[in-house]
């Protein structure tokens, strides 16, 4: 027979260390590349809750703040302000904001808000990413004779009122989004932490 010659053992000895080192080998191998799946410490950071101290933040005012490479504004509004709300549904899109995607639930109300008084959104126009300037001022404007203040986005003439709330008849197709934020005290807001979850 062929096999009388052959030390079994050893074959089987010698086929179980192969198995052995090459896998290790490619466990190590893989090392690299697993370490790359991991996001960066830059990217974590990027995606980070961002903590404000709204103490000093007056009446009118607004502080922009970065979150996940975005723009986040946090306005104090005024009561003039919170007025003017309930008097521009019949010239709104979505006044009640319908869209779940625009706000987390917490936030869909008239005031688009936890707290009346501050309004907490993503700064960039729905229709193609430009930036809107914040415009409180309760006047005419040449792009809208009955402007009662908001956010208009010079790209494309579209107009948002104090709520992020968009008009009708203009580019943007939808209201400028909420993102996930809650307070931490009566002076501190964390933005991308939704209030029941303590998560993202």
């Amino acid at each position: 027979m062929a096999d009388q010659g052959v030390n079994t053992g050893r074959r089987r000895f010698l086929t179980a260390t192969t198995v052995v080192v090459g896998g290790a080998g490619a466990a190590v191998a893989a090392i690299p590349f697993l370490k790359t799946l991991k996001p960066s410490a830059r990217a974590q950071v990027a995606g980070a809750p961002v903590t404000e101290d709204i103490s000093r933040l007056e009446p009118g005012q607004r502080i922009v703040l970065q979150w996940r490479g975005q723009p986040v504004w946090i306005i104090r509004r005024t009561p003039e302000m919170l007025a003017t709300l309930p008097t521009q549904a019949s010239r709104l899109r979505d006044p009640d904001s319908d869209n779940p995607e625009q706000q987390p639930e917490y936030a869909r109300n008239e005031h688009r808000s936890i707290k009346p008084d501050l309004l907490v959104l993503v700064g960039t126009c729905t229709h193609l990413g430009c930036s809107p300037t914040f415009r409180p001022e309760m006047i005419p404007e040449p792009f809208d004779s009955e402007w009662q203040g908001g956010f208009y986005c010079p790209c494309h003439n579209s107009r948002f009122d104090m709520a992020g709330r968009v008009y009708e008849g203009v580019p943007a197709p939808t209201n400028l989004a909420v993102p996930p934020h809650r307070y931490l005290d009566d002076n501190h807001i964390q933005i991308g932490v939704n209030p029941e979850e303590g998560t993202a």
